[in-house]
């Protein structure tokens, strides 16, 4: 390693010893030279010795002299290529203004001068220049126009710098497939060149546009390229490829390979202090963990990343944090800090949109279209069309005795299409009569499709209003009949009013199944004429238990049945009104099914991030044949432990309206020991 370090300190101070001949020897052939245009060929040759090794002061003094000699002999060779060196001087030096200034005036002569590949040169500066400013539409323009000279002329250094400004300009207006293409040119004239440096970076750059592009197999490539290629001492650059390569692997949730990857780019960046690859590993390991379900050491990880971000300003990074944040504090079930990292989220997204919605930028006339490149072109390609002219004349003879071989030919074809031409028409007339019956046969089988389908959707529609009459004439129509016969017993005087206290419950027992009898038959027969929509929120799934057992508390306590609410606070998204109806008729089963002395227990527990409800009861159970039936669209019912009736509607509703809210429900019961219902719902939109 060390005599590696004393070869190349050699090599530099002898590049530098022999630049500094060089330009000693221009200076002293420049002092005895006559002024005339070789003095400025040489002048000029001094500029670019010194430009090149960054002299910059030193070049513009040989510039002042030169413009002022190039001016005298009015040589506008020399006023162009001075006028250029001042510019790109100017443009090293930050000073945009007047490098743009300089930039347009050497391309004003180079055009007099008809030198199409110093334009294409001058036009690449200035694109360079725009891209640099942020003005990429108009970057674009000056880079594209010049890509046709340099790829013409197979200028690789130039053409590589323009490729890097097309890519550049591509990513920043959100092409980037465009990017990709470019920057894919650029490394093979980085591979021809041998430019190391260069060929790292633009494969980092590649790795990042796939990554962006969700092509992840194809950035673990690019980032393993530049691993490969990294030396030892560039501990910086490794600390950001690691975490990323790391984080690319875990798209493919390949845990053991994303872990080595992050926890080696961690343990560099912490040795290094190379906050940006410590803010990468951070958040990827945060990521990782909350997959693992690592809760603990996830918000840990994510925590540190967040103040990171924000001290580095990233807002990339910053974003991803608030995104893995919301999910951890989901899971914690602390869904207000949740609710304020997607808040976050979403005000951080729409600042970094804003940011990079583009200015408009207007048109200059400055800059050179492709039309005029190419009548530039056009006017230095002349003299080779002049020597072609010959050749056309006489090629136009042959041509002449062609053309009466051409026009025999052109009259036997004629005559061969009005032949084929006639048989085609006969053949096209009997095609279009074929397809004009196939298409009234498909029309005659689609109305018949539509008709069965009508009848169909009839013959269901006849069945429900058949239901709704059986219900009502038989189970409505009892619990009617009976509260109407205490009212007229009532009416009549004929009841003590210790008798009408003592039949009281009696009539108020009546009085609750035919309303939840009314209640189940008006939402079954929504949900049958397909009218029943979800309108789902979060809530708090406790809220709804405690207000169903205490509407239910009366029919509890005159069976003797014991209620054991275990639920805990938990959200659900989904909504509430249905599942209110589903979890009346679920506990007013319960009740049903259950005797004096027995147990109804409600609980609710996370299970892989979704909310699972459950209903128990110790009551007499449900046969295995009849297991099956309980959900179909069926009134299959049961009389309870009191005799009590039902419509077989409730549980039909029931899993119309957990369809509805995208959840599941299902039942285990063994007959004579009792049956648990159980609900599974989203705790967040499943659609998101």
């Amino acid at each position: 390693m060390r005599q590696l370090i004393t070869l190349l300190l050699f090599l530099s101070v002898f590049i530098c010893f022999s630049q500094t001949k060089e330009q000693d020897s221009l200076t002293i052939q420049l002092a005895f030279q006559k002024s005339d245009t070789s003095k400025v060929e040489t002048s000029l040759k001094l500029i670019k010795s010194l430009y090149d090794s960054k002299e910059y002061a030193k070049s513009l003094k040989f510039i002042s002299e030169s413009e002022k000699l190039s001016n005298t002999l009015n040589y506008q060779k020399g006023n162009a290529e001075i006028t250029y060196y001042k510019a790109l001087i100017f443009a090293e030096k930050d000073d945009y203004i007047n490098a743009i200034d300089n930039y347009t005036k050497s391309k004003d002569l180079f055009i007099v001068l008809k030198d199409t590949l110093s334009i294409a040169k001058v036009n690449n500066s200035i694109g360079l220049i725009e891209i640099a400013r942020g003005n990429y539409n108009k970057g674009l323009q000056y880079s594209l126009s010049a890509i046709i000279e340099l790829e013409k002329r197979g200028l690789n250094k130039e053409l590589c710098s323009a490729y890097k400004n097309l890519a550049d300009a591509y990513e920043h207006i959100n092409n980037r497939a465009k990017a990709i293409e470019f920057n894919l040119k650029r490394l093979e004239i980085e591979k021809k060149l041998n430019d190391k440096i260069g060929i790292i970076s633009t494969h980092k750059k590649l790795a990042e546009l796939y990554s962006l592009e969700k092509e992840n197999r194809k950035a673990i490539d690019y980032y393993e390229k530049v691993l490969r290629d990294l030396n030892e001492e560039n501990d910086s650059l490794k600390g950001e490829i690691l975490p990323r390569l790391g984080g690319e692997y875990l798209q493919f949730k390949d845990y053991d390979v994303a872990t080595g990857y992050l926890l080696e780019g961690l343990k560099l960046n912490r040795q290094t202090d190379n906050q940006l690859g410590l803010l990468i590993s951070l958040n990827n390991l945060g990521k990782l963990n909350l997959q693992q379900n690592k809760t603990t050491i996830a918000e840990i990880q994510l925590t540190e990343a967040g103040k990171i971000a924000e001290a580095l300003e990233n807002d990339q990074q910053l974003l991803m944090n608030y995104r893995l944040m919301t999910v951890l504090d989901s899971t914690n079930r602390n869904y207000e800090r949740a609710f304020e990292r997607q808040r976050d989220y979403y005000n951080l997204k729409r600042r970094i949109e804003l940011q990079n919605r583009l200015p408009k930028v207007e048109p200059t006339s400055n800059v050179p279209s492709l039309s005029d490149i190419n009548a530039i072109s056009k006017s230095v390609e002349s003299n080779i069309l002049e020597q072609h002219e010959q050749e056309n004349t006489e090629n136009e003879k042959k041509l002449n005795n062609l053309r009466f071989v051409f026009y025999i030919l052109l009259a036997v074809f004629a005559i061969l299409l009005i032949f084929f031409v006639l048989i085609y028409s006969k053949r096209n007339s009997r095609l279009k009569y074929t397809r004009d019956l196939e298409e009234k046969n498909q029309k005659i089988e689609l109305q018949n499709a539509a008709i069965l389908e009508q009848t169909k959707h009839l013959e269901d529609i006849n069945k429900v209003k058949d239901r709704l009459f059986s219900i009502v004439s038989h189970d409505l129509k009892d619990s009617l009949t009976s509260i109407k016969g205490f009212i007229d017993l009532l009416n009549d005087g004929s009841l003590t009013q210790s008798e009408f206290n003592s039949l009281i419950p009696e009539l108020s027992e009546n009085a609750n199944n035919a309303s939840l009898l009314l209640f189940n038959l008006l939402n079954w027969s929504k949900s049958q004429m397909q009218s029943l929509e979800s309108n789902p929120s979060l809530f708090d799934i406790q809220e709804v238990f405690e207000e169903k057992t205490h509407l239910l508390e009366q029919k509890l306590e005159k069976k003797g049945i014991t209620l054991i609410n275990q639920t805990l606070h938990d959200f659900v998204y989904a909504d509430r009104s249905m599942i209110e109806i589903v979890v009346q008729n679920l506990l007013t089963n319960a009740i049903k099914f259950s005797k004096s002395g027995d147990t109804i227990t409600v609980a609710n527990r996370i299970s892989n991030g979704r909310s699972i409800i459950s209903i128990s009861d110790t009551g007499v159970g449900i046969a295995p044949e009849n297991i099956e039936k309980l959900f179909k669209n069926s009134t299959f019912t049961t009389v309870g432990t009191s005799n009590e009736k039902g419509t077989g509607l409730g549980l039909t509703i029931c899993k119309e309206l957990v369809d509805l809210n995208m959840g599941k429900i299902w039942v285990e019961s063994s007959l004579n020991r009792g049956t648990t219902f159980y609900i599974e719902l989203p705790k967040s939109n499943p659609v998101v």
